[in-house]
């Protein structure tokens, strides 16, 4: 195809220009997004619906993996490395967190799980401020992922393309674990009656425990791999958090797949907008949540009674 006649992918928030060469980038745009945000909301997800815990610092933990994995490329100059260590640090974070905090307040009401959830993530963003800034700070992509890539009918950002492969396999994962391991039978069983889990026998507390530590390493991972696209800063996590929790609500409570469907749907209502009013692209997707609320209380893959 004539170099003419292909797209060249437009990165920015709304040119102005609405055709379908925009339309097509915006998609692509919208499926990496959505997929990213899938990744984060299942770690969500997953948390909720087996600990019952909404948890407010998952935005800080997605900055937080952001951060790890910056310091240790500072040190190591290894992209591999710092996608190890920033999805271990997170994960580490998740269970010494859940052990020393989050499991005195399973039997508390919501609002001090929010509250309690809510100023650890400030404590984790001042935190990162007081030793790191406020400036931002980027990561760059591995050097074979550097530049462009054309597509036939399409010229788009190698990394990001490659972000989306990333991405998919690790929600690709996360699903094994879930649905083909004797521990992934033992959480989606906590899910629907943790009561039930504990009276055969099995360390709910365990459990939920190794369930913290998974859904908060979900969204380190995400802050890492996301960084070579948009750099990192104390505050990155707010939009992503609220973007999050829309994503459940749409998906499901407690739904893995609810998640993934939520994530893809969010990134591209957002994309899509941006294309013609970058300044309605959150309204849009509070929009959608409402519909799905009116229509599906539940959510589209969510279970009634589910609380």
């Amino acid at each position: 195809m004539p170099a003419s006649d292909r797209i060249i992918i437009n990165l920015g928030t709304g040119s102005g220009v609405i055709n379908w060469a925009n339309f097509i980038s915006q998609c692509f745009n919208g499926l990496v997004t959505g997929a990213l945000l899938a990744l984060i909301s299942s770690g969500l997800t997953i948390i909720y619906g087996t600990l019952g815990v909404l948890n407010l610092a998952h935005g800080a933990m997605f900055m937080l993996g952001g951060y790890a994995g910056w310091v240790t490329y500072t040190y190591t100059d290894s992209f591999l490395a710092a996608v190890v260590a920033g999805s271990l640090f997170v994960m580490l974070v998740g269970v010494v967190m859940e052990r020393l905090v989050i499991r005195h307040f399973y039997t508390r009401p919501h609002e001090d799980q929010l509250l309690v959830t809510f100023g650890l993530g400030i404590v984790f963003v001042e935190t990162v401020r007081f030793f790191f800034g406020s400036l931002s700070q980027t990561v760059p992509p591995p050097g074979p992922l550097v530049g462009i890539t054309d597509l036939g009918f399409m010229i788009y950002p190698t990394y990001r393309l490659a972000l989306l492969g990333i991405v998919a396999v690790a929600l690709l994962t996360l699903y094994f674990v879930l649905y083909r391991t004797r521990i992934g039978m033992i959480v989606r069983a906590g899910i629907e009656d943790s009561v039930m889990v504990d009276s055969l026998g099995i360390n709910v507390y365990k459990v939920f425990m190794l369930v913290f530590g998974i859904g908060a390493m979900a969204a380190g991972f995400a802050g890492i791999v996301n960084a070579p696209v948009v750099s990192i800063a104390p505050d990155v996590g707010e939009a992503i958090l609220v973007q999050t929790f829309v994503v459940v609500v749409i998906g499901g409570v407690g739904s893995f797949p609810g998640a993934v469907i939520g994530g893809l749907i969010a990134g591209e209502i957002i994309s899509i907008t941006t294309m013609f009013n970058p300044a309605y692209s959150q309204i849009m997707l509070f929009v959608a949540m409402t519909l799905v609320l009116v229509l599906r209380p539940h959510g589209l893959l969510g279970q009634a009674g589910r609380e």
